[in-house]
């Protein structure tokens, strides 16, 4: 029986790694070492920030309900959702997008895709989106509104109203 709808996609978490995109099952590899560093990396930073002032919630790979009828359940490298929208125990994946979505880009990753998963997630609701590059150790921040904007190794990436005050001079992410 095919995955149509996040619920089922709960269900059935013996599939292995995917994202549910307007009802459509997409399996995705799992990341690389490097991948899974620089994901790690960040959202301990933005958590060693964040936690301590009561900001909000970092988490990894969780799956975020984006869309309805049809399901759409994406899962970025890292997010953050400010503290008070998360109420309690959340059971299941979370309903909208974070404030704050991360992606790390791999090689195999197509151009469309990646600016496809922004669209959704600025359309959702995500106040920023950062698109960390390995190969040239770039960020590039999506905000509502705005144009994207390129950060090198040696520029600062704030948090702006995502995480407020939040800054990590973008090298460092890659080190």
């Amino acid at each position: 029986m095919p995955i149509t709808t996040a619920e089922e996609l709960l269900r059935a978490q013996h599939i292995g790694r995917c994202e549910l995109v307007r009802g459509e099952l997409r399996m995705m590899v799992p990341p690389g070492f490097e991948h899974g560093q620089i994901a790690l990396c960040i959202g301990c930073r933005i958590d060693a920030y964040a936690r301590p002032r009561g900001l909000g919630v970092v988490v990894g790979e969780t799956g975020f309900l984006i869309a309805t009828k049809p399901d759409t359940v994406r899962a970025p490298d890292a997010a953050f959702v400010r503290a008070e929208r998360v109420k309690g125990p959340i059971r299941g994946y979370f309903p909208g997008a974070p404030d704050l979505a991360v992606e790390v880009l791999s090689p195999d990753d197509r151009a469309g895709e990646v600016r496809e998963k922004v669209a959704e997630w600025l359309h959702a609701g995500a106040q920023a989106v950062w698109v960390l590059d390995p190969a040239d150790r770039t960020a590039t921040i999506h905000a509502a509104g705005h144009w994207p904007r390129r950060l090198g190794p040696e520029d600062v990436l704030c948090g702006g109203s995502a995480v407020p005050g939040f800054e990590i001079v973008v090298g460092e992410i890659f080190a």
